[in-house]
């Protein structure tokens, strides 16, 4: 893997692309500055180094207009704070004003350009948009692994400008490591935990891990679709019905790899679809008619962390309940505290995909795991085998 560790920086321009698609307030002030903490490794790096540093972002949805709510120009002052160092900043990202501000950095200065998606060009993955860009900068370095399944000028494209000076980025080449040990070098056994609501959505994934891992933990609404398919009575509970067959046919390639499928053995029901509805603890294959499940139960967490705590390797994407309601979260925090604790024994557990990060922040474990990725559908597209243009574009 090349990456920066291969380069000495000094004097030299690098033209770094990273992923400062923050969330903001109504003020425009960043209010999660996770991603912009990530890429700090690679800058310090390159300024330590003795080059300089040229951010290339985007920012939101702007759909090749120029829309002052999305201008990067709202997040410099943070981008500044988390990188101990003033960050300037050109209102362009091609054309004279960007040329002039690259060409005048110096040794040791960051310069943030403007929003990449104000051209429509960038989505495109235009070649001529992507030569523009490359002439601000000596090297190349691709460190948004949050976009690396995008074939997008900034990220895939421009790499052919640079033959022998492009690189991954301390936090891209972490995440491409974190995904590898669980896909082919992991030590075993190994354990997958999906939840979520459909099954159609991991489809794919679970196919593709099911060579690799020796454990999957089945949970979420996407468990009942599973239950009912062999004959369980699941109620209300969320279902699609139209891929029962598949899930009986996912649990006969689990059998021929020798992989053990968990699925919960209980289930907290609720009348209703709220925090404020009634609730029981039942066998999940006996839920009564208007009932629903929103959240494993105690057996179910038991089971499930008698699994976790007997492996060596951990990949969790989706939660196992509805835990952004408190009644239904006991299930998901249980499993948050299987993997912190096995984790803590020596296992390597990485954590990805939306719903799991945003527990994971939101219940305070992203210290208790070995690796939370930056990248939800990189990550996903990643576990699916697909090589995403952005490694791909490094690797050539």
């Amino acid at each position: 893997m090349k990456t920066i560790k291969d380069f000495d920086f000094k004097d030299k321009k690098a033209l770094v692309r990273v992923d400062f698609n923050v969330p903001q307030d109504d003020q425009l002030k960043v209010t999660d500055n996770t991603r912009i903490v990530a890429v700090k490794p690679t800058v310090d790096k390159i300024l330590n180094d003795g080059g300089s540093v040229i951010l290339m972002a985007h920012l939101g949805r702007p759909k090749g207009e120029v829309k002052d709510e999305f201008s990067l120009k709202h997040i410099v002052d943070e981008v500044s704070e988390v990188l101990g160092k003033e960050v300037k900043f050109v209102e362009e990202c091609v054309g004279e004003k960007a040329e002039q501000a690259a060409s005048e950095l110096k040794a040791g200065e960051i310069l943030l350009l403007e929003n990449l998606r104000f051209h429509s060009e960038e989505e495109k993955g235009d070649e001529a948009f992507a030569e523009k860009l490359s002439k601000l900068g000596d090297a190349y370095v691709n460190d948004a692994f949050g976009t690396a399944h995008r074939a997008h000028a900034s990220t895939a494209v421009i790499a052919k400008f640079f033959e022998s000076t492009k690189f991954f980025g301390l936090l891209m080449a972490d995440e491409l490591k974190a995904i590898d040990k669980v896909l082919k070098s992991g030590e075993k056994p190994v354990t997958a935990i999906l939840g979520g609501s459909k099954v159609s959505t991991k489809i794919t994934i679970i196919e593709n891990i099911l060579p690799a891992v020796d454990n999957l933990i089945i949970g979420g609404g996407m468990a009942f679709t599973f239950i009912k398919a062999l004959g369980g009575k699941i109620g209300t509970s969320l279902v699609e019905e139209d891929k029962l067959s598949l899930a009986l046919e996912i649990i006969g390639k689990a059998k021929e790899h020798n992989v053990k499928v968990y699925l919960p053995s209980d289930t907290v029901i609720a009348e209703s679809f709220s925090n404020d509805a009634d609730t029981q603890e039942v066998n999940i294959y006996e839920i009564p008619e208007g009932w629903m499940g929103l959240d494993a139960g105690p057996k179910s967490r038991d089971q499930f962390n008698d699994v976790l705590l007997n492996s060596k390797t951990i990949l969790w994407n989706g939660p196992i309940g509805v835990f952004e309601m408190s009644n239904f979260s006991a299930g998901t925090v249980a499993l948050g505290d299987s993997i912190a604790e096995a984790t803590n024994l020596g296992a390597f557990s990485l954590v990805g995909g939306g719903d799991s990060v945003a527990f994971v922040k939101q219940f305070g474990y992203g210290e208790k795991v070995s690796y939370v990725s930056t990248g939800g559908g990189a990550m996903l597209e990643s576990l699916e085998g697909l090589e995403l243009p952005g490694v791909a574009a490094i690797n050539k």
